[in-house]
């Protein structure tokens, strides 16, 4: 049996970066964060989950100044396994916890590109899940994702959950990532649940969309249409780069432990700074929940042959960066944003505006 247990999810300040050396800055401040986190938050139940929201190590300098993507892929990305996450590692070890992060990294066949990955490290400190975001913030975000080179994904990984949202079982329960955007999608967040997954990582999101509640009621209902437990810290303040003085509160706080009931475990509301967000999760609980109820264990009663037909005609176009690296903001809107509206407005599912 599983024993309760404490997930704490960091909110870090971070501090934007212009090469990988400049993460040195961030892992250090992380190291101090969890120790106090830690520390307080074990006064409760021991400590086994800690969740770096997404951005905690590099920021999202490639995103904010529109950088050149194989130039960000050169000088920014790491590898994973590799030094950042060796170092984490040592986090994971010293407070014999499982490590959930992200950081953008590259692809041992892709040169001069990356990806966001999800990745979590045991308290051995070794990198035991790897997951490639899916669904970038597709306005501004420049990472490839697996159905940007969907052919070549396939044929490398194969077609089935596993290579697009893998899970692994753990001692602290069935554990898999979900970053920011992606949480805007209940596919997959159900993708996740039909794999097996029991705790869900989803971090970060940017203000105005936490303070007008989008992040909040995204999160939760994840974790209530799917029984699983959701560890979703957003960011601290923002340092645009390591030299300015004022940091920004770009996130706009309101970080959450959820439960498999869709219910807030653990709130933190304050993103200015430096903090920290903790709540029990209970695996036990939620495995008794999805054997034993008869109505809200949803999974069970999901009509596949009647859902299929709903993405039986592609709307998002696939193979986007097979020959090409990602566009930058302005490309990307006329190519992409605009066709995609004027699509749905030619399949008559969304009606035009009078103007």
């Amino acid at each position: 049996m599983i024993k309760p247990y404490t997930a704490v999810g960091l909110i870090p300040t971070v501090r934007g970066i212009r090469t990988r050396a400049d993460i040195r800055t961030n892992l250090e401040h992380l190291h101090s964060l969890t120790k106090a986190a830690s520390w307080l938050s074990s006064l409760d139940l021991p400590v086994r989950l800690i969740a770096i929201p997404e951005g905690g190590l590099q920021g999202f300098n490639d995103e904010v100044l529109d950088v050149d993507h194989a130039e960000f892929a050169r000088e920014c990305a790491i590898d994973i396994p590799g030094e950042e996450t060796d170092d984490l590692g040592s986090l994971a070890r010293e407070h014999n916890a499982y490590v959930m992060a992200q950081a953008k990294a590259r692809h041992e066949d892709w040169p001069d590109r990356f990806f966001n990955v999800g990745f979590i490290i045991d308290p051995a400190g070794e990198v035991i899940l790897k997951h490639y975001k899916v669904s970038p913030l597709f306005p501004v975000e420049h990472s490839v994702c697996p159905h940007d080179i969907y052919d070549w994904w396939i044929e490398k990984y194969g077609r089935n959950l596993d290579a697009f949202w893998p899970v692994v079982d753990t001692e602290i329960g069935r554990l898999g990532i979900m970053m920011a955007n992606e949480g805007s999608y209940p596919e997959n967040a159900r993708a996740l649940a039909l794999n097996g997954c029991e705790v869900v990582y989803r971090a970060s999101y940017p203000h105005p969309a936490t303070g007008n509640e989008m992040f909040e009621i995204q999160s939760r209902a994840r974790a209530l249409d799917n029984n699983m437990y959701l560890v979703a810290p957003n960011m601290g303040t923002y340092y645009l780069h390591a030299e300015d003085s004022t940091p920004i509160d770009t996130f706009g706080g309101r970080s959450f432990v959820i439960n498999y009931k869709g219910a807030i475990v653990g709130r933190q509301d304050y993103g200015a700074g430096s903090t920290y967000v903790g709540g029990v999760i209970d695996i036990q609980a939620l495995r008794d929940h999805r054997a034993r109820a008869q109505w809200d264990n949803w999974l069970k009663d999901v009509r596949t042959e009647l859902y299929g037909m709903l993405y039986e005609q592609p709307i998002y176009p696939k193979n986007l960066y097979l020959d090409r690296e990602p566009m930058k903001h302005a490309e990307y809107r006329e190519k992409v944003i605009e066709p995609q509206i004027a699509l749905m407005q030619q399949r008559g599912i969304w009606a035009k505006p009078a103007d």
